[in-house]
């Protein structure tokens, strides 16, 4: 990996945050004995909740800092977004004045299209999935100028993920963190703060295999994309800058849709969260027992909450 692209140093990281901090929410962490969450005995969990950041997801970290560090032209800006990256997008821009147009696969979640649309972006909706859309957004921005944000390989969105790690970090002590992975922007950020220190582990669902297919190959490839978590988690190729902080992945764990959906429903069970598959997909991992040490001390990573709450109950 010598011509791997450049990851963010914690010192980018922490200056990252230093630019977030008047825009984001400090997002509280919840310890939560094993047992409540129909797990067997072990250490209690820590469940991180960035799914109750502004927007309703860790997108939002990215989001602000495309716009609060590089020119914005007259045009605006445009992404491409399975729903959380267009919905942190929108709100971004809505917040600081800018024109947004998100262009959505017509896989995406009626919520997060309705709340797209609330927030005044332009929404434009493209047969296909994720990577469909993007290759819409980027022919838009070459067309008129508008700056392109990526919903998971550009440096904002590293760094924007560092600074959940480093926020959790600060407000916990733990040997695990353990995260979804779509196109590899949360868990790129997370292992760029934890560096080998705090192990890091990734979840994805069998129909969403990006990164795990990516780490067999030794590099990103494309991969059919289907399933429950296809809205947020369907980028057909993990990102570059993903695929090189896998040096600090002990592991990517495989699960099945109907694991997903259990985790959602004993999220909502033990703490009454309606959090969207993806951001369920982290704590499938320990219902499935792919993480059988009991003693470690593991946070899970809530990472968006854009779902119906009717489809979790």
């Amino acid at each position: 990996m010598t011509d791997a692209p450049a990851l963010p140093t914690r010192e980018e990281i922490a200056a990252a945050a230093t630019v977030l901090a008047p825009y984001l929410r400090r997002t509280p962490v919840v310890t939560v004995e094993r047992g409540d969450l129909g797990l067997p005995a072990g250490r209690p969990v820590v469940l991180k909740l960035e799914l109750v950041q502004h927007a309703g997801s860790f997108k939002a970290r990215g989001a602000h800092l495309h716009l609060l560090t590089g020119d914005v032209p007259a045009a605006g800006v445009v992404a491409a977004s399975g729903g959380n990256f267009g919905v942190a997008a929108a709100y971004a821009a809505r917040r600081l004045g800018v024109h947004a147009a998100v262009f959505v696969p017509d896989t995406s979640a009626p919520a997060k299209l309705d709340t797209l649309r609330g927030l005044g972006a332009e929404v434009v909706v493209v047969p296909g999935f994720y990577d469909d859309a993007l290759a819409e957004s980027r022919a838009r921005a070459a067309a008129t100028g508008a700056r392109f944000l990526h919903a998971y390989d550009q440096p904002e969105m590293i760094l924007g993920a560092g600074t959940l790690a480093r926020e959790l970090g600060e407000q916990e002590t733990v040997d695990r963190v353990v995260v979804a992975v779509g196109g590899g922007g949360l868990i790129g950020g997370v292992a760029s703060w934890c560096r080998g220190e705090v192990d890091v582990t990734g979840v994805e669902t069998a129909g969403c295999r990006t990164m795990a297919a990516a780490r067999e190959a030794g590099r990103p490839v494309e991969v059919g994309v289907s399933g429950l978590a296809a809205d947020a988690l369907g980028a057909r190729r993990a990102g570059d800058l993903a695929f090189a902080a896998q040096r600090w992945v002990d592991d990517v764990v495989v699960v099945a849709d109907e694991v997903v959906a259990d985790a959602q429903r004993r999220l909502w069970a033990a703490l009454r969260l309606a959090t969207e598959p993806a951001g369920a997909a982290a704590l499938a991992a320990l219902t499935v027992g792919a993480l059988p040490d009991p003693d470690e001390r593991v946070a899970v990573v809530l990472c968006g909450a854009n779902v119906d709450p009717g489809t979790v109950a």
